[in-house]
């Protein structure tokens, strides 16, 4: 900031509010109107990152005519209507007058659904603020075009104490979108109606505020011209290849630092794991030795309640009816055999039949003995 020249940018805005000047005799327009000064910033490095860089500004850059545009939040057992007139009262309660229209969220989605509707309400006002509580909703019912225009709207806290505070800084204010596909920037930071003296301090107001939240802050910043839409750019700042050397270097620290900390993550990574073997490999030969001393008071303690078992002779079976009747019809094998030989058992009812056949041809053959007689 101690290298911004305040007559350079003082010679700049007379210069710029001259040109305009001879542009309307010239073209014969309108006296009253007055056309925009931009800051322009080049930087050295594109961030790596999206940012929207806000700037309060001392002397107000909008007129009483402006027309802007304010989307709220859908108030709970309310119709649209309704919540539509809450909001005015409110903002008529703190004093706010430059707020043109209000657009509850319930009204968004329905009535300007349609792309032509859309195209309307973006070309009908120069600024747009939301309540914070909705503004992530905003995307997918605006369009892109709100965004690539740079006429995203502003997010505000309504349930702000200081609301007219707050909403005066958003009105009169400026913003810096910084974005990762260009290394140039643009900011309205006065008009030229104003006074050369205000014009140059809403300049070096925004040139501060710049240096400190730009990413990599002014070091990263190359130079910086105003301009108005139809003017050339007028340089008000060039830095020298010492800030690009600063600029290097400090990325260079900031790269060793992120690699030092990489560093240290993986060796406390390391660290832990070794750690957790350590302490696994102690559990498990604890675990061993205690099983190791247990074991032999568990046999003794088995040995001790377990009984001896005591020896039992062992008795001859008895003998069954099959038994006896197999030794009376002079058998000798258990199993009986088949008629045609073979060693397949017969069933039960089978066997039976046959050992009641051999019993009676048993009888009749001693029956039989007895009756005969000696023949003479």
């Amino acid at each position: 900031m101690a290298a911004l020249d305040g007559e350079q940018v003082a010679k700049a805005v007379k210069a710029l509010q001259a040109y305009v000047k001879k542009i309307r005799n010239d073209a014969e327009l309108f006296m009253n109107e007055n056309e925009n000064i931009m800051l322009n910033v080049t930087v050295w490095k594109i961030p790596n990152r999206e940012q929207t860089v806000k700037i309060n500004l001392p002397h107000g850059i909008r007129s009483e005519s402006t027309e802007v545009c304010l989307f709220t939040k859908d108030e709970p057992n309310m119709t649209a209507d309704q919540t539509k007139r809450f909001y005015i009262k409110l903002l008529s309660k703190h004093g706010i007058k430059n707020i043109t229209r209000v657009i509850p969220y319930k009204t968004l989605k329905t009535e300007y659904k349609p792309y032509e509707a859309k195209r309307r309400l973006l070309s009908s006002f120069n600024l747009f603020l939301a309540d914070d509580r909705i503004r992530r909703l905003l995307p997918s019912h605006l369009g892109k075009h709100f965004y690539t225009s740079k006429k995203a709207p502003l997010s505000v806290k309504l349930t702000s104490r200081n609301l007219a505070k707050d909403l005066n800084k958003l009105i009169q204010g400026t913003i810096l979108s910084v974005n990762k596909k260009g290394s140039c920037y643009t900011t309205i930071v006065a008009h030229t109606g104003m006074k050369p003296q205000e014009a140059v301090e809403n300049v070096t107001a925004a040139v501060r505020v710049i240096a400190q939240k730009l990413p990599m802050q002014w070091k990263n910043v190359k130079v910086l011209h105003l301009k108005t839409p139809a003017s050339i750019a007028l340089p008000i700042y060039a830095s020298g290849l010492q800030n690009l050397q600063d600029l290097q270097e400090s990325l260079q620290e900031s790269l060793n630092k992120q690699h030092k900390a990489k560093k240290q993550s993986k060796t406390r990574i390391v660290k832990s794991k070794i750690l957790s073997t350590a302490v696994k490999r102690v559990l498990v030969k604890t675990v061993e030795k205690k099983s190791k001393k247990s074991k032999p008071s568990i046999a003794k303690k088995l040995s001790t309640e377990e009984e001896i078992p005591q020896l039992v002779p062992i008795e001859e079976q008895p003998v069954t009816k099959k038994a006896k009747l197999q030794k009376l019809n002079g058998e000798n094998h258990t199993t009986p055999k088949r008629v045609n030989g073979s060693e397949k058992p017969v069933g039960k009812k089978q066997q039976k039949l046959k050992n009641k056949k051999r019993q009676k041809a048993a009888k009749q053959n001693t029956g039989n003995q007895g009756l005969q007689t000696p023949s003479s």
